[in-house]
């Protein structure tokens, strides 16, 4: 991995980093499904926070990327843009591991762990972006989906298809009469 993406916390203890990258897309793993559409455009501060304890590294930036996907519903592809604004926190893993308890304030519930002595921004905007992406994707609210019959968008076109749904677990119950 690029030395210049890595951001190194015995580094922060004489200066705060700034950063200013274009993450090709190929680097960046994300959610089942999803891709980046194009280079994610990052630029931020890095700063180590105590140097002297707990070795807490805040990142804040700013990131603009979009990303595709195909709708859960009609599986049209979609596009989704976010310019917006993060910050998170960075622990050592080391921290676990000794099983320290780390107590976080309001502000700091975006966190993560490091190792090797500091943080990858590859890593970071990946998860950064893992936070922002929706759990089910649409194309819009309202999206009909596709017929289950004939395989047509509704979205597109209504069709005349029936949709007979028949839980076989109520079959036995079909033949039964009520009797008063």
């Amino acid at each position: 991995m690029d030395r210049r993406l890595f951001i190194d916390a015995a580094a922060l203890e004489r200066q705060p980093y700034l950063f200013e990258a274009a993450i090709r897309p190929s680097l960046l793993d994300l959610a089942e499904g999803w891709a980046a559409a194009g280079p994610a455009e990052v630029h931020g501060k890095a700063e180590l926070l105590d140097s002297e304890g707990l070795r807490t590294i805040r990142i804040r930036g700013r990131l603009r990327v979009g990303v595709s996907h195909t709708c859960d519903r009609c599986l049209r592809d979609l596009k989704r843009d976010f310019d917006d604004s993060f910050q998170l926190y960075f622990y050592p893993m080391d921290t676990i591991e000794q099983g320290g308890e780390v107590a976080i304030g309001i502000d700091e519930t975006e966190v993560g762990f490091y190792e090797d002595g500091g943080v990858h921004l590859v890593d970071v905007v990946g998860e950064q972006l893992l936070l922002w992406l929706p759990a089910r994707s649409l194309c819009n609210p309202d999206c009909k989906g596709i017929c289950q019959v004939c395989g047509s968008n509704r979205n597109i076109a209504a069709c005349d298809c029936r949709e007979t749904f028949a839980d076989p677990r109520w079959e036995g119950l079909r033949h039964l009469s009520y009797k008063h």
